[in-house]
């Protein structure tokens, strides 16, 4: 997968986390929680973004933990959102799987860039 590919990827799970958050009850802990996980998810989408024109090996590096940090994240909000009863395992489980694909892929950009110093 290309840094384009990535960088599409990265956004299409933010757009579909933020649809998601639509279809949440309107209750304090969904709007708490969706709040939270808009940010978490969109921020993997604009620190892949601003990776991807790093100023330096060290400056990508960086980049790249806030998106692991946030992608992360995000995988705590979706488990939350199942273990509150908020949503279901079965309405989640694309995003889930999704998450866990961008996080596992960042990871592994991160071991490659930190073999190459």
């Amino acid at each position: 997968m290309d840094k384009q590919q990535f960088q599409d990827r990265t956004k299409k799970l933010a757009v579909r986390v933020v649809k998601m958050t639509e279809a949440l009850p309107d209750t304090r802990a969904a709007d708490i929680i969706a709040k939270q996980i808009i940010r978490s998810s969109t921020s993997v989408a604009a620190n892949y973004r601003a990776a991807s024109r790093p100023k330096s090996v060290p400056d990508m590096i960086n980049k790249l933990k806030i998106v692991e940090e946030e992608a992360d994240e995000t995988r705590f909000w979706l488990e939350l959102l199942v273990e509150t009863n908020l949503m279901t395992q079965a309405k989640l489980q694309d995003l889930l799987k999704e998450t866990d694909e961008i996080l596992a892929m960042t990871i592994a950009s991160l071991k490659t860039l930190r073999n190459r110093k």
